[in-house]
């Protein structure tokens, strides 16, 4: 039964038909810009966010003096020497020997310079039991972990030849390498572990290898082309690895449900009996549309990362844009032409079983357990809310009580890495000996009495503050003008203890010494620092961030079903879900309450960055699906259905769809939630939780039960809103369809 009268309006009706017709030529555009932006990228290079100019404040004003003097900073490296024995201590003849040992091992490597004895720089411990030998790697700081194996094998032999002895070495470029030789696989095998788990979930949907491989397919095409834009915008928004990761997850996600929503509707329509050009068409105006709403609403709550003023939040804000901007675009551009071309060779590749299982249920009868789920729901409205509210409310709540920090080294790694139990022993022996502050001091003269009187009164009162233990460590360079002074703080790992003594130094010490001499500049910067400073910028960006993304979602969806109700309950709903997230995040890792069954361990302390990066991205990822459900209601109630009858028709028809699209973003997201990294296995586990709960109790329970109980008010528009521009269904009349045999009554087959 062709219906070729099906007439359509809008941008993706449009695009979708021009696709159709001019099939080869929207695939050979779309080839085009995926190898011009790769190849474009790959020749313009990609600029790095640096880590130290990254934040405002102190932190960044400290890298600029640095940078415009022009002071390469060494990578340093620490060799902590301790004895195993309580008696035995640094004056003894096996620990001196120990120690020369050392500095003789490491300074012939030819790859160090700079080597310090503790009996020379005085770092031996109150004990007298530990002492630092101290050094910096040639070369350049950034590449120091290509060269310093030969050091690390150095230190091993000589621990070697002193078993009474600790000998054990930390530095930045040491514990890159042995995170590298320890986890450095993890990134690249969850991200190559996505494709695969993609690929099986869509062989389930579909029963079909073509129609499976078409969404990974148009998801990595598309994430390559964004990997060549992110070499080309790099240069004016530098990007990071971290970045990349962030976008790679992001597009598979979009890229496979976007094409998801796109094929299932087609062959939706071609199992209700319309021709295959018909089918193609409707697909675009309905699943076309809905793409686009969503895909621009996703792109604002990503822009929303711009507000934050930080290199590597706008990094990943921008990236994660430009992923979905473009899987967008092809989604409603090369995937109509490629559907055209394949025809009915889009069920190629069968396998019989799914396949036997697709014919016999059909795509129209939807879900079986969500159609059963729904009736419940919509027999009794009010029940279903209070209990799926309550629920996801109960599982907000410890949110209330969340805490934020940077994790430090065993928070992050745990105890297990060697080098994160010589992090541990070397705070306890030097409280924040392996993070000190750094003083950077710029002055007209930096030889003048005045400014030496400054800083020999500031490493006085540093100490007698109580910020500090010492040693404090001043370099000076004269040519320059610049004097960089290194300060252990007081607290070690312990950031709340560290965070006090910066803020001595910055508000009490510095005042007193260094603030007395005109036209001195003297930021304060280094870990304990930069993590504070980007704490206090990251809070300070939340309300623009939040205000931002709901007010544009609120718009957006106003605007594109113009409806006042619909776009309320879709921020309210949106903001349960990112909430009910947030309180499974702080109950498995602040609290610890099922921590083992996710392979972590209670942390006490959600990561700083976490709580804006996931409600960003998820606000964005929930409208997915909100867009598409509510649109197909829409479209059903727009064709005369009662209201009731639409939200049935609507969830039910949509709910295989939506668990597919779903089952894969919880299968990515959870594959990052098995690394090693404790942030990540939060970012993992926060994002599948709230994927989860989102496209089951929200959208199968507390979406048409809401929508259930206002009933004709969900399309409510008051009439000084009428003026709005016209956003709604590009779908223009059409014949029914004929409808499918469970909503004739027929009983629906097992």
């Amino acid at each position: 039964m062709g219906n070729r009268d099906v007439r359509v309006r809008g941008l993706a009706a449009r695009a979708g038909g021009w696709s159709a017709r001019h099939r080869w030529a929207a695939v050979g555009i779309w080839v085009l810009f995926v190898v011009l932006a790769m190849g474009l990228g790959s020749a313009a290079g990609r600029v790095d966010v640096d880590e130290s100019n990254q934040l405002k404040g102190e932190t960044h004003t400290a890298a600029r003096i640095i940078d415009d003097a022009g002071i390469k900073q060494p990578a340093g490296e620490t060799v902590l020497i301790q004895s195993k024995d309580a008696a035995a201590t640094a004056t003894g003849p096996e620990f001196r020997a120990a120690v020369a040992d050392v500095v003789k091992a490491v300074g012939g490597t030819g790859q160090v310079t700079h080597v310090t004895s503790p009996y020379d720089t005085h770092t031996i411990s109150r004990d007298g039991r530990s002492a630092l030998v101290q050094f910096d790697m040639r070369g350049d700081a950034k590449t120091a972990v290509d060269r310093v194996a030969p050091v690390v094998d150095a230190v091993a032999g000589v621990q070697k030849a002193h078993g009474g002895l600790r000998i054990e070495e930390i530095g930045g470029a040491s514990m890159q390498k042995q995170y590298k030789d320890a986890f450095g696989d993890d990134f690249q095998q969850a991200e190559y572990s996505a494709v695969p788990v993609a690929l099986g979930i869509l062989l389930i949907a579909f029963g079909a290898l073509v129609a499976a491989l078409l969404p990974v397919a148009l998801a990595i095409t598309a994430i390559m082309a964004t990997m060549g834009l992110m070499g080309l915008v790099s240069h004016l928004q530098p990007m990071s690895d971290t970045a990349n990761s962030v976008m790679l997850l992001v597009g598979m996600a979009v890229g496979v449900d976007y094409c998801l929503f796109y094929l299932r509707r087609e062959r939706e329509e071609r199992q209700a009996g319309r021709d295959a050009d018909s089918a193609l068409r409707i697909a675009a105006a309905t699943s076309g549309r809905a793409i686009i709403v969503s895909g621009v609403t996703v792109c604002v709550a990503m822009a929303g990362m711009l507000f934050t003023g930080l290199a590597q939040f706008e990094a990943m804000g921008l990236a994660s844009l430009m992923v979905v901007a473009v899987a967008m675009v092809g989604s409603v551009t090369v995937l109509p032409a490629l559907l055209s071309l394949l025809g009915e060779r889009v069920d190629k590749g069968r396998i019989p079983f799914l396949a036997r299982r697709r014919r016999r249920h059909g795509v129209q009868e939807g879900s079986r357990l969500w159609t059963a789920v729904l009736r419940g729901v919509l027999a009794k409205p009010l029940v279903a809310v209070l209990v799926a509210g309550g629920a996801l409310l109960a599982v907000a709540a410890p949110a209330l009580g969340m805490k934020t920090q940077q994790l430090t080294l065993d928070q992050e790694f745990g105890k297990s890495l060697p080098i994160v139990q010589t992090y541990l022993r070397i705070n306890e022996a030097f409280p924040g000996g392996s993070e000190p502050a750094q003083v950077v001091v710029k002055a007209k003269d930096i030889e003048a009495p005045e400014v030496r009187r400054a800083l020999a009164d500031f490493k006085r009162q540093a100490l007698s503050s109580g910020a500090s233990r010492g040693p404090v460590d001043i370099r000076l360079h004269d040519a320059q003008n610049v004097a960089l002074v290194s300060v252990p703080l007081v607290g070690g790992s312990d950031m709340d203890q560290a965070v006090k003594s910066l803020a001595t130094l910055r508000d009490k010490v510095r005042p007193a010494t260094l603030g007395k001499v005109d036209g001195l500049q003297a930021p304060i910067t280094g870990q304990v620092a930069g993590n504070h400073d980007f704490n206090d910028q990251l809070l300070g960006s939340v309300v623009p961030v939040f205000a931002f993304v709901v007010v544009f979602a609120f718009l957006l969806m106003l605007l594109s079903f113009r409806s006042l109700t619909v776009a309320l309950t879709s921020i309210v709903l949106n903001l349960l879900s990112v909430g009910a997230a947030y309180g499974v995040l702080v109950a498995v890792f602040q609290h610890g309450w099922g921590a083992s069954l996710v392979g972590a361990a209670g942390v006490g302390a959600i990561v700083t960055w976490l709580p804006l990066f996931l409600f960003v991205i998820l606000f964005g990822l929930s409208m997915d699906y909100h867009v598409f459900v509510v649109s197909r209601i829409r479209e059903a109630r727009m064709r005369g259905r009662t209201t009731t009858d639409a939200i049935r028709h609507g969830v039910v028809t949509t709910a295989g769809v939506v668990t597919s699209a779903a089952v894969i973003m919880v299968a990515v997201f959870a594959i990052f939630g098995t690394l090693s990294m404790q942030s990540m296995k939060q970012m993992g586990v926060g994002l599948a939780a709230a994927v989860l709960i989102d496209a089951t109790v929200i959208r199968g329970v507390l979406l048409p039960a809401v929508m259930a109980l206002l009933g004709e008010r969900n399309w409510y528009l008051p009439r000084w809103l009428h003026r709005l521009p016209d956003l709604t269904h590009d779908e223009g009349p059409q014949p029914p369809a004929p409808r499918p045999a469970h909503e004739q009554g027929e009983r629906l087959p097992v």
